[in-house]
């Protein structure tokens, strides 16, 4: 059922988040400063690509840098991707095979606003 899913999400709109995920990336790795959030996005576009089976869990480790870099990131980055996901999640919802997906979209919202101290993990 996960690759199913997977291959509808896939193609009625994780390559689209996906995509915006990796622009924004490039956009982060511009600086130096900023890689780290580049290297981020990267891996949350991956997740957006293929997210039923993975789940996101808090990094044990993280402390008040990934706090700092959040803030950083929301202002930046954030609230763009996250937008982009609760379009999609109500263009997904219309239908009743795509409710499954637009919670999806929903579940992504967190990490895509805080990414830093996360981690992406198999379910």
């Amino acid at each position: 059922m996960r690759i199913l899913l997977n291959i509808i999400w896939l193609i009625f709109g994780g390559l689209w988040l996906a995509l915006g995920y990796f622009v924004f990336g490039l956009l982060m790795c511009v600086l130096i400063i900023t890689i780290p959030f580049g290297i981020a996005s990267f891996r949350i576009g991956l997740y957006a690509l293929w997210p039923f089976g993975k789940t996101v869990v808090d990094r044990p480790t993280a402390g008040v840098g990934s706090l700092i870099g959040n803030v950083i990131w929301l202002i930046l980055a954030g609230i763009w991707l996250a937008i982009g996901h609760i379009a999609s999640a109500f263009l997904m919802a219309i239908t009743i095979i795509g409710i499954p997906l637009a919670i999806a979209n929903l579940k992504m919202i967190p990490v895509s606003l805080m990414p830093l101290g996360k981690e992406i993990v198999d379910a």
